[in-house]
């Protein structure tokens, strides 16, 4: 059995007027809900092999983005937030496979 690290969330809240750059031209209504959640403050996990780069979780949705170091934020995209019974059942291990002759 792997052992797995452990993910720390953080609570990213932007101040002032911000850019969002999208670069895969989400409707305007992502962006929208994006800016939203960062003016309100919204829960993100660092992705631990980049730095300065987020799972942003909002509602329903989870943004991957990068907050650059001029202030900018990158929408990296944008997918639906799987829903709590699948990703129980992902982290479950398997059953050992037993063959009874």
């Amino acid at each position: 059995m792997g052992s797995r690290r452990r993910e720390a969330s953080v609570i990213l809240k932007m101040n002032g007027l911000f850019r969002i750059d999208n670069l895969r031209r989400y409707p305007s209504e992502t962006v929208d809900a994006l800016r939203s959640a960062l003016m309100a403050g919204a829960t993100a996990i660092a992705d631990p092999r980049r730095k300065n780069f987020y799972d942003l979780q909002n509602g329903d949705s989870i943004f991957y983005i990068h907050l650059s170091p001029t202030g900018s934020v990158l929408l990296l995209a944008c997918w639906p937030k799987e829903p709590a019974h699948q990703a129980i059942r992902c982290e479950a291990p398997l059953p050992e496979a037993r063959a009874y002759c």
